[in-house]
């Protein structure tokens, strides 16, 4: 089936009048008007994107002119710049303990983790302008919602007009993928090796958020949606929440947004590029990203992807749209979030299995994609080639990859054990982390599990700047003295999934996989954490 798609123009035109109004009615409100406040997509036709010292400007115009948004940073780029975080709510100030304090749901958006994908910068600058001029106070009385606009600050400044190549805009150029260090800042949530990485899980420590949106932009496949999105992809992630996200809140996502604009919105997915079977793959389970580390720390996350061929300014729009209608189905499903999120809290998972290898699951043996096509036109500054959109969709039945199945599961244990030997590696991390624990005072002897190393391979190349690690082995009973400064990981708390998947030898994404145990993992020795028997 083909068809030729203009209602999403005819919408959005009526969206920004809609916007508009809206708008007018908060300044006869509030009697502040921003309309001299511009990102600079705006300025200059969506040739260009905000620049670093640009979004401080506007943050500061924006939040000293609203008593409800306040601002604050949250750590540090390699390079040294302050990450800013802007917070829209009837608080104090910016403060975690403001935000706790006040009760009410905590909702965390972040963008520009990839410095070339800028459409959520500048959808986040538009919506805090909003905010300023009195938009959006409905939400106040259910939520907080904490912004964090331009992540990647170092990267947002190495502008190129050939990064993203193929990618419709901004013509002037835009930032690049990884941060200063060269290390992509959405692979760093398990080894956390940049401190853009050991800011953003600070974020998570103090303000916890319950909800966690993470904006991007598409690579690779034509397809027709303005927006693809995803839930978290880990099976360990508590299935209440996971059914939760896929059952009703995407559902309803995608439908208020394609009622507002006419574009389509659904799972992100992309084509085999090389090789493989044909069919909309999902990307990869492992929480170094962001949206699979947040389920296992038992938080609503939701990545969204706007559509690389779009123009820039579409998708800065779909971008904000779809945020703007996840937060409307926050608001209103706000006691069901926070009880969901208390039981996965509450849970023990003592003796549960769960997964340390995984591989794709076809969950749908036969799903309908909308696909698309582009023209070939050629960017006016850099003669490089990019693809526009066509405004043609057509439907292609394949089979949907779209969540992961545990190829191999491990038993959750009552307690780990650290031995003194490897506890300083282990103890910097579930510090970094949050994740509970205590130290053994004097040396005492305990009946463990202990897993005994068969096979160590290290990785033939680097990813990340570091030569991944992948051992076999066996548990076996073994009676154990563990020596004062020994530590103690007790799995009744709420982040005891995390805890799982760092300390598991087999996890495919933990301390051993990421070389942080290198020392203790060679064929023949006995892996310094160990199990409890029950």
């Amino acid at each position: 089936m083909t068809r030729t798609r203009s209602n999403g123009l005819v919408l959005v035109a009526v969206w920004l009048l809609v916007i508009g109004f809206v708008a007018d009615s908060a300044f006869a409100q509030s009697g502040k008007s921003l309309a001299s406040l511009k990102t600079a997509a705006e300025r200059t036709n969506y040739d260009q994107t905000t620049s670093y010292e640009e979004v401080l400007s506007f943050i500061d115009e924006a939040v000293s002119s609203s008593p409800t948004l306040h601002q604050t940073t949250f750590g540090y780029s390699y390079e040294g710049r302050p990450l800013p975080l802007v917070v829209f709510g009837d608080v104090e100030n910016a403060t975690p303990e403001a935000i706790l304090a006040s009760g009410k749901l905590r909702v965390f958006i972040q963008a520009n983790i990839h410095a070339g994908e800028v459409c959520g910068k500048e959808a986040l600058l538009m919506m805090i302008r909003s905010m300023a001029e009195g938009a959006y106070a409905e939400l106040l009385s259910d939520m907080v919602i904490i912004m964090a606009p331009i992540y990647n600050a170092d990267g947002n400044e190495k502008v190129n007009l050939f990064n993203r190549p193929r990618q419709n805009g901004p013509y002037g150029g835009m930032g690049q993928r990884p941060n200063a260090q060269g290390l992509d800042l959405n692979r760093d949530h398990m080894k956390v090796k940049s401190p853009e990485a050991r800011s953003l899980i600070g974020v998570f420590n103090t303000y916890d958020p319950h909800v966690v949106v993470d904006l991007h932009t598409t690579n690779g496949t034509r397809h027709a949606y303005h927006i693809t999105y995803s839930t978290p992809l880990n099976p360990n992630t508590d299935k209440s929440i996971d059914s939760f996200l896929r059952d009703q809140w995407m559902k309803d996502v995608t439908v208020g947004f394609h009622e507002r604009s006419g574009w389509d919105a659904y799972y992100y997915g992309n084509l085999p590029y090389r090789s493989g079977d044909s069919g909309w793959y999902t990307f990869d389970n492992r929480p170094r990203f962001n949206n699979n580390y947040v389920g296992l720390r038992n938080r609503m996350a939701i990545l969204s992807e706007g559509y690389a061929y779009a123009t820039f300014e579409e998708r800065v729009l779909a971008t904000r749209y779809f945020v703007e209608e996840i937060l409307t189905f926050a608001s209103a499903n706000r006691r069901q979030i926070e009880k969901l999120i208390r039981e996965a809290d509450a849970l023990d998972l003592k003796g549960e299995m769960l997964g340390v290898r995984f591989e794709p699951l076809a969950n749908s043996p036969a799903t309908e994609i909308l696909m698309g096509d582009v023209y070939t036109k050629t960017n006016p500054y850099s003669g490089a080639t990019y693809f526009d959109r066509k405004d043609t969709v057509f439907t292609q039945v394949m089979p949907e990859f779209g969540a992961y199945k545990a190829t191999e599961v491990s038993r959750v244990p009552d307690t780990y054990y650290v031995g003194n030997v490897a506890a300083p590696v282990v103890k910097a991390y579930l510090d970094t982390h949050g994740i509970q624990y205590s130290e053994i005072a004097s040396d005492q002897t305990v009946d463990v599990e202990a897993f005994s190393v068969t096979t160590s391979e290290k990785a033939s190349s680097e990813f990340q700047s570091i030569f991944e690690r992948t051992i076999t082995g066996t548990y076996g009973a073994a009676s154990v003295t563990l020596e004062a400064g020994s530590l103690i990981v007790d799995t009744n708390q709420p982040l005891a999934r995390l805890a799982f998947y760092l300390l598991e030898p087999r996890s495919d994404d933990g301390l051993v996989n990421w070389a942080q145990m290198d020392k203790w993992v060679e064929v023949g020795m006995t892996y310094p954490v160990y199990r409890s028997t029950n």
